[in-house]
């Protein structure tokens, strides 16, 4: 997560106006499988400009949340500062010292990726409590690409070849790499994979905002981004009057801890 610090810190007022969050449902079925106390307690695993926060603290957990965004952790300690049972540090999960802390549940959204594989998922389970569950979600946007987003992929190659084909991976194999990673780890019962198909409508100045919170894009240098962005924003006015729906599938992963005897 280090890693792209700077690059979130950059743009986090933006990522926290124009990122879309997720579904209520989804929430409630975190909250629901795992089966949390109503005075359970939380670990967030990069928590962003809390996002997917405020729905958990809402409901009264207690929580701890990490990110290693200087910024990112100064927008959600204002938005949560109305909730004494929420903590809110700025680091990584590989650098946090849980001391004595356990959890009833480890939470993540879109942000588990950037942990380190051989640290992620065993640290998860050394930090619940023997009846803790961890809840890995995130969105994904549907494959094949239609409509205005493959035709999108004309300016892309015209600015930004060297990043060739867009990955257009099914949707469905994605998912089923993520379960079999947690399941083979051996430390979770088995996955419980639920989804949640959604869109959310953009203008073209919407849609700039949300692909200039993207690391990738981020990474472009400003004279590049800037022509992609103009030929982005062109041609939704042109030839989608101004606006796109943008489709979403939420994934939620949640998995129950195993005994001890897993962990160690």
């Amino acid at each position: 997560m280090g890693t792209t610090r700077n690059i979130f810190d950059r743009v986090a007022k933006l990522y926290d106006e124009i990122r879309p969050g997720y579904p209520k449902k989804l929430i409630e079925d975190v909250i629901s499988i795992s089966n949390i106390p109503e005075d359970g307690w939380i670990l967030e695993v990069g928590c962003g400009t809390g996002q997917a926060t405020i729905p958990f603290a809402e409901r009264g957990y207690h929580m701890v949340c990490l990110d290693p965004s200087k910024e990112m952790v100064s927008i959600a300690k204002k938005k949560l500062g109305g909730y004494p049972k929420v903590r809110i540090i700025q680091t990584t999960f590989e650098e946090w010292q849980p001391g004595a802390e356990r959890f009833d549940l480890v939470v993540s959204a879109t942000a588990f990726h950037w942990v380190r594989a051989e640290i992620g998922y065993r640290k998860a389970a050394e930090v619940l409590k023997e009846s803790g569950h961890i809840a890995i979600f995130s969105n994904l946007h549907p494959t094949p690409y239609k409509g205005f987003f493959e035709e999108v992929q004309t300016v892309y190659r015209s600015v930004v070849p060297e990043w060739g084909v867009p990955d257009q991976v099914s949707t469905e194999k994605k998912i089923g790499l993520v379960e079999r990673d947690i399941n083979k780890t051996g430390l979770f019962e088995k996955v419980v994979v639920k989804k949640y198909h959604w869109s959310r409508s953009y203008t073209a100045d919407q849609y700039i905002k949300l692909l200039s919170t993207y690391s990738n894009h981020q990474t472009l240098d400003g004279e590049r981004r800037e022509k992609l962005f103009r030929g982005v924003k062109a041609l939704i006015e042109k030839r989608y009057g101004g606006r796109v729906r943008r489709p979403y599938l939420s994934v939620l992963f949640i998995a129950r801890k195993l005994g001890q005897q897993a962990v160690l």
